[in-house]
């Protein structure tokens, strides 16, 4: 792979150098994390930063922490750490199935829950499970840390809240209260380094609770409060179903592209959803398909 462009490649110590580093360049510097989206912009010269401002060792950054009622996830925590986490298998399973997804075991290995929602692609995986577990994202900038809520990170395609002088330093999930079940259904073309077609997730509580999202399917990911309202309170059930997959088309806006049409993504979305309530309500009982289980 070969870039082109030329740009000066710094690496700090501390976030506070980190963030100094991006106040003095505004706009003109990009972090990097990962690397498996920043390297491709590069080298297609999608971006044409002046800098680079590799965050790699910067300490505190690659911890999974448990919060008691939360657990947070550091920028530099890649998909196969978030795999291999017991402390996320048991807590947050939606997110263990979603990072299962995610491109091949090489991008896996490199690429991190917080640089794929600050990529911001419509297809982003991680994007629909922390919208169905309300998660906020922390930020650090030159004025100290703020957060935001996942709802309102999402700005449009490739576009998020995080200022360009500011470093997203983790995620704060939230964990639901309770017993819940969860389930993240996926369609892409192939298994491996294709991007999401489609994606839905479904979180459900032991008092039917629901929390829906979808991604690639509109702008950005987003939640289905429509949906929602028409499940809330109410235990699963066939009718339940129906109801709620004959809200889909008020809910996403999916396009035609070189990956599917728009009438086969709004077809899959319903028989997305249908399966991943029915998949989500049966692990809240302690069955239903193992988790990373493909249900298309």
């Amino acid at each position: 792979m070969t870039i082109a462009a030329e740009f000066t490649y710094v690496r700090p110590d501390t976030l506070e150098e980190a963030v100094g580093i991006l106040a003095e360049h505004p706009g003109d510097a990009r972090v990097l994390a990962g690397g498996t989206d920043l390297v491709a912009w590069l080298r297609d010269e999608a971006i044409t930063p002046d800098v680079v401002v590799d965050i790699k060792r910067i300490d505190g950054l690659g911890q999974i922490v448990d919060e008691g009622d939360a657990v947070s996830i550091g920028s530099l925590v890649t998909f196969s750490e978030l795999i291999r986490s017991d402390l996320v298998s048991a807590r947050l399973p939606l997110l263990s199935e979603a990072a299962r997804t995610v491109g091949s075991t090489g991008i896996r290995n490199r690429a991190t829950l917080v640089g794929n929602i600050c990529s911001a692609v419509p297809s982003c995986d991680a994007g629909p499970a922390l919208l169905s577990y309300d998660a906020v994202v922390e930020v650090a900038g030159v004025g100290g840390a703020r957060r935001i809520p996942i709802g309102e990170w999402f700005m449009g395609p490739r576009q998020t809240a995080l200022e360009r002088s500011e470093i997203a330093t983790r995620v704060i999930v939230p964990v639901p209260a309770g017993p819940h079940g969860s389930a993240y259904v996926r369609l892409s073309r192939y298994r491996g380094e294709d991007l999401a077609q489609a994606s839905v997730s479904v979180v459900v509580t032991e008092d039917w609770d629901y929390r829906i999202a979808f991604g690639a399917v509109a702008a950005a990911p987003l939640r289905a409060a429509r949906i929602e309202q028409v499940l809330g309170g109410r235990a699963l059930t066939d009718d339940l179903i129906a109801a709620a997959t004959a809200r889909v088309d008020e809910e996403v806006s999916p396009i035609t592209d070189i990956r599917a049409g728009r009438e086969y993504r709004l077809h899959m979305c319903r028989v997305m959803l249908h399966r991943g309530l029915v998949a989500a309500a049966d692990r809240l009982v302690g069955h239903g398909p193992p988790l990373g289980t493909s249900l298309v």
